[in-house]
């Protein structure tokens, strides 16, 4: 279960515009193929912004399965 941020190793943060109504088999097809990352590396979180300025999504692997972050 995550607790605080202190775990993570690396923070990708996408920039411009992601379609927040993808989830997480979207999301790590974006990490794949767009920006050419590992969607299953530990300790990584990935952050993705929509066009409202107010919502944040965020795919961390936890090594079982994804956790799914909505902010």
């Amino acid at each position: 279960m995550l607790n605080d941020g202190t775990g993570f190793k690396k923070v990708y943060l996408a920039t411009g515009f992601t379609d927040l109504r993808r989830g997480i088999d979207g999301l790590a097809r974006v990490i794949r193929f767009q920006f050419q990352l590992d969607p299953y590396d530990k300790n990584t979180l990935f952050l993705f912004c929509g066009k409202r300025t107010d919502r944040i999504k965020g795919l961390i692997w936890e090594g079982d399965g994804f956790l799914l972050l909505l902010e």
